[in-house]
């Protein structure tokens, strides 16, 4: 159709770009549809996409000109970044500004713009409640986001700040799943004592985005937050155990006990649990679990995602 409205998603064959573009191609008849931009057009992600009628173009969130040429035709955009593939703020930012400057120069109408909050703006990079990290950040994936909006209203695209949550599927691909003890026993690890941390299943990031695109103009310069639900670890590991068929045990630790785990990223964790937790209000607040359903009223809780993929979470 002549009127049909392509929306140039970054990072397609991720979580979050990938729910959105099946979205999209589950929705015929909605009025859009979805050009998915990857690095290798070639992989089975990709393909997949192809297979249900996605457009597959080759783009790359580190060459400008490419995410031009990508953009080219485009009504929307969605543009994410990915931390845990390079560790790099830095880049993130660059790749960000690249993203921004990019869809300004095609005509995107509509960019939403995946992000997080800037935690400095709470946390000084003085406070030594939580050691400052690289240099100049306290939670170094929330920070690069959050400071790369400004480059979205700097280069003066019409844009969304879709604020994310807590990936339930970090439970199985990010090695958050249950641990089993010398007890025997499966341990969920959350350093959240009793406070509720906001989640959502990937798939549903991109629905909801889908409900941004679809309600159009409304969310052009807003940010809204989204969550699937709010839980304790308590509540997760009761969710865990009926959905695993035995005992999960919440086990909090101090959060500079987590900070020095010694995996990859468990710094930059370990604040990000500590931001949570001491700006609970705040960072809950932002994330309306009835504005996500507004926007994607086919909306999952944890007890519906276990239902779903409890099978797929490793039992170590």
């Amino acid at each position: 159709m002549a009127d049909t409205k392509i929306v140039a998603i970054a990072g397609a064959t991720g979580a979050q770009g990938g729910g959105l573009a099946r979205a999209i191609a589950a929705d015929p008849d909605g009025g859009f549809r979805a050009r998915a931009l990857t690095r290798d057009p070639g992989s089975a992600k990709a393909r997949a996409l192809a297979d249900l009628g996605v457009e597959v173009v080759a783009a790359d969130v580190d060459d400008e000109a490419s995410l031009r040429r990508a953009f080219e035709g485009a009504t929307a955009a969605y543009c994410v970044t990915f931390f845990w593939d390079h560790f790099s703020p830095e880049r993130e930012v660059a790749q960000a500004g690249a993203m921004a400057r990019a869809a300004k120069a095609a005509g995107v109408e509509h960019v939403i713009w995946s992000t997080l909050e800037d935690t400095r703006k709470l946390v000084a990079l003085s406070d030594d409640r939580m050691p400052t990290l690289m240099g100049r950040y306290k939670v170094p994936h929330f920070d690069a986001k959050g400071e790369a909006d400004a480059l979205f209203a700097e280069a003066g695209v019409p844009t969304t700040y879709l604020l994310t949550s807590f990936y339930w599927e970090n439970l199985i691909h990010f090695g958050m799943a249950p641990r089993r003890g010398e007890d025997g026993r499966l341990a969920f690890v959350l350093p959240m004592g009793d406070r509720k941390l906001p989640g959502i299943a990937a798939d549903d990031i991109g629905r909801c985005a889908y409900g941004v695109l679809r309600q159009g103009e409304r969310w052009v310069g807003q940010r809204v937050g989204i969550a699937g639900e709010h839980l304790t670890g308590a509540e997760m590991a009761d969710a865990l155990s009926k959905a695993l068929g035995e005992p999960v045990v919440h086990q909090d630790v101090p959060f500079d006990v987590y900070r020095g785990l010694g995996f990859p990223g468990a710094e930059d964790l370990g604040n990000m649990f500590q931001y949570k937790h001491d700006f609970d209000e705040a960072f809950r607040g932002a994330r309306d679990p009835a504005v996500a359903r507004s926007l994607n009223p086919d909306l999952r809780t944890f007890a519906r995602w276990l239902e779903e993929n409890a099978h797929a979470i490793p039992r170590g």
